[in-house]
């Protein structure tokens, strides 16, 4: 068992005092810092400015917002985070919720399990700096008929693979989450019935020909966001 650290929101009264958490987290020997983002401030400027003030601790989006973002975007903003933090960035991300989705970022909340797992294939491309193209329900990378072209990612993450985590609750998105992802944000996650949660991602991780070694689930439960999270 680790321990990670959740700042939630950015923009509360007592955020002056998140940096301080984050250093004591850090020389403490948490595993992980989190921050979170809505309709307010967002992770990725929050967590470098966490990864400047520390010096070991993970900095984890929890979560980058599918609908914000696209999915090249989002990949240059992991890969950015991960070289200016020394290797220290985990990729969290979700789907967020249809009053968001629709109505802060315009886009429509469909079908957001094969949503979901485009946006994850095509970051991962990313990632491995392969030339992007990609023919989707929700995506085309290029565009046809025009003037775009594949393109690569023209900067080096600081490692090889950057932990890609996806915040779930249903069951369907627990096995989602098993099958494409490293770790689970576990929304609304109570330990006491985790059995129940992780049977659906050993579900998922089982399609796709894995166990569950390596795995991480992360405990992102309501309550006070200065409580110390579990990672198992």
């Amino acid at each position: 068992m680790r321990l990670g650290l959740n700042l939630g929101y950015w923009g509360a009264a007592a955020d002056r005092d998140n940096i301080a958490l984050a250093q004591t987290a850090d020389r403490l020997g948490f595993s992980v810092v989190w921050a979170a983002e809505a309709y307010g401030s967002d992770a990725p400027t929050v967590l470098s400015w966490v990864a400047a003030q520390t010096e070991h601790v993970d900095i984890g989006s929890a979560v980058m917002q599918i609908p914000a973002r696209t999915p090249t975007c989002t990949a240059m903003t992991a890969a950015t985070l991960d070289q200016l933090s020394g290797g220290r960035f985990r990729l969290g991300l979700g789907i967020s919720g249809p009053q968001v989705s629709e109505g802060w970022h315009g886009v429509r909340f469909d079908r957001p399990l094969r949503r979901t797992r485009e946006y994850v294939d095509i970051v991962r491309a990313t990632l491995d700096r392969k030339a992007v193209s990609y023919q989707g329900d929700h995506w085309t990378l290029p565009l046809p008929d025009g003037p775009g072209k594949a393109l690569r990612l023209t900067v080096q993450p600081a490692r090889d693979k950057i932990p890609m985590y996806l915040a779930a609750v249903g069951p369907k998105n627990l096995e989602l989450a098993g099958e494409i992802a490293d770790g689970l944000l576990g929304i609304f996650f109570a330990p006491e019935h985790a059995a129940q949660s992780l049977d659906h991602v050993r579900r998922g991780r089982s399609t796709a020909g894995l166990s569950m070694e390596g795995f991480d689930v992360g405990d992102r439960t309501a309550g006070d966001r200065r409580r110390p999270r579990v990672l198992r």
